[in-house]
């Protein structure tokens, strides 16, 4: 890996964590990236520019890279709301699964890598990768599996399409990140029976090995929930009066946070667990 890029601290122990898994220990990793774009691409070489950052990262967007280490793109959307979470605001999401963690190493070195890796130095102005792993998805109560989406008060409409809320979590109890604190599980259980009302689905829940590049905070969770329109979601929020007290439990639970509303273009995260 380079000396760094302009747009995050690289994590150099978590680097090497990545590099050196020994081949029978290694697997599938999921890098979550958060992405702030600059409002216009600053090229390094000193080239004029009128593209935005995020048009530069569309240039930069690696597929053949991806294809020659056995990686895919699972999850892609553009963020239409911060709804928690300090600055920056983040302006697009995505999902790259590695075969391995040593392949997400491998591409570094990669020449066409490196050769497009200038429009992406040009036009991201910050980011956050957060390696990830699977977690088991929370048991519900016997009798609030989510509704099917023809059944449900809100359904997906040409004018209210499928929404997911991103959440990444950074808890107050040290320990496995892949375990929920008890705080956190009790807020879970009360908001079960509004999400199972609404059509609501877990696309994908995930315990964070490392952070990659960041600003140097480390996370514990990333947490991916499909809603079948904005009106659901909105549905749950306006439950917020019953489920006050509950909440009080995920803000004892809580230390930081982002949460995001993402207009997913891909959404392959549920499947790419699966296989």
């Amino acid at each position: 890996m380079s000396d760094g890029p302009r747009y995050g601290q690289v994590d150099r122990d978590y680097g090497m964590q990545l590099a050196t898994t020994a081949p029978e220990d290694d697997g599938p990793v999921w890098m979550v990236n958060l992405m702030k774009y600059r409002e216009v691409a600053d090229y390094t070489d000193g080239r004029e520019s009128s593209i935005s950052g995020q048009e530069a990262d569309d240039l930069y967007t690696p597929i053949e890279s991806l294809t020659a280490v056995g990686a895919e793109i699972v999850f892609g959307g553009n963020v239409e709301a911060q709804l928690l979470g300090d600055a920056p605001a983040w302006d697009r999401i995505g999902v790259v699964k590695y075969a391995t963690r040593q392949s997400f190493i491998a591409m570094q070195s990669r020449p066409e890598f490196q050769e497009s890796h200038k429009h992406k130095e040009a036009g991201m102005e910050t980011t956050i990768v957060i390696g990830c792993q699977p977690i088991e998805q929370p048991a519900r109560p016997e009798g609030l599996e989510p509704l099917n989406w023809a059944d449900v008060p809100h359904p997906p409409t040409d004018d209210d399409r499928p929404i997911v809320i991103m959440h990444v979590l950074k808890f107050h109890e040290d320990g496995d990140p892949s375990e929920t604190p008890e705080h956190m599980r009790d807020y879970q259980l009360a908001a079960a029976k509004t999400a199972a009302a609404n059509g609501v689905h877990i696309s994908g829940w995930f315990a964070a090995e490392g952070t990659i590049l960041g600003d140097g905070r480390s996370w514990d969770q990333v947490r991916f929930n499909l809603f079948p329109s904005r009106a659901a979601f909105m549905a749950v929020v306006a439950d917020d009066a019953r489920l006050k007290a509950e909440s009080d439990h995920r803000e004892v639970a809580i230390a930081d946070t982002y949460t995001l509303m993402v207009d997913p273009m891909i959404n392959n995260l549920a499947a790419s667990v699966s296989s």
